[in-house]
């Protein structure tokens, strides 16, 4: 059995002591499981759930706690404090995680978030993280289809839109004119791919597309009809945020599940807004 440095492992307790227990390490020996991780009632040949890091001493020690991210995780971290060294972001754990400041591309303040990217360093074996996402999105192309479903990262905005990392993996844009919410750094979200570009790259909608999305919204704005009386004052005419704030959709999906409703002869529509037949 190998140790997932930085991952959340399965391993059975082995030895009880004063101070807490021993799990089976396999290959890594065993490892401590200090006495206020001790689920009550453990006993020896359970198995745990535990989160294996180092200690202040550079020793491999577990934790039945689950932090913010792992090992190969995206993640949006407050800053705790800073040193000469670098900067330590409250990940959920007694100990902070590091971030040099070769990793950083501003200089890190407490008490302010970022986005970063946990890893394993490759001289000093130790869990540390980094500013620099860029250099650990994946170049391989993306295996989307358009319409296929994602979670997305909110990164940074820019002239265009919204950076995004997908699926913990992929880089994406949602553009400006395609936003009817507001979005913020470290928001995640489920979204859609609305195009995989020949670079890699993906733009990225909040909304289905096309008649999929128009469908299911019929749907659901039948639904709210049945629930209110049969009766809403949301029209085609009602402000685009105001839609959106209400049912998640973009006016334009609205507007064509009205006219799809209105087809189908299931609703009349009147400047007051729409009414069941």
């Amino acid at each position: 059995m190998k140790i997932k440095l930085g991952k959340m492992n399965r391993l059975s307790v082995v030895k009880t002591v004063d101070f807490g227990m021993y799990l089976d390490g396999g290959d890594a020996g065993e490892i401590l499981l200090p006495s206020r991780y001790v689920p009550e009632g453990c006993a020896v040949g359970d198995e745990l759930d535990v989160f294996i890091y180092l200690d202040n001493e550079e020793r491999l020690i577990a934790t039945t706690q689950k932090p913010l991210a792992q090992v190969g995780d995206f993640a949006y971290l407050e800053v705790a404090w800073v040193n000469n060294y670098g900067a330590f972001l409250d990940w959920g754990l007694m100990k902070d995680l590091f971030v040099p400041f070769r990793e950083q591309k501003l200089k890190m303040q407490k008490g302010r978030s970022y986005i970063v990217h946990l890893h394993i360093d490759r001289e000093t074996y130790r869990l540390m993280a980094s500013a620099k996402v860029e250099r650990f999105l994946s170049e391989e192309m993306p295996p989307y289809q358009e319409g296929d479903e994602v979670q997305v990262l909110v990164w940074q905005k820019t002239d265009l839109g919204f950076k995004v990392i997908v699926d913990n993996r992929f880089a994406g844009l949602v553009y400006d004119n395609e936003l009817f919410r507001s979005l913020h750094t470290g928001d995640r979200l489920s979204a859609f791919v609305k195009q995989v570009r020949p670079d890699g790259k993906l733009d990225i909608t909040l909304q289905k597309q096309g008649r999929e999305a128009v469908s299911d919204f019929s749907a659901v704005l039948l639904e709210h009809l049945q629930r209110n009386g049969g009766h809403t004052s949301f029209c085609d005419k009602s402000d685009a945020g105001e839609i959106y704030e209400a049912f998640g959709v973009s006016k334009k999906v609205f507007k064509k599940a009205v006219g799809d409703l209105y087809r189908r002869r299931l609703i009349e529509v009147s400047p007051e807004g729409l009414r069941l037949v």
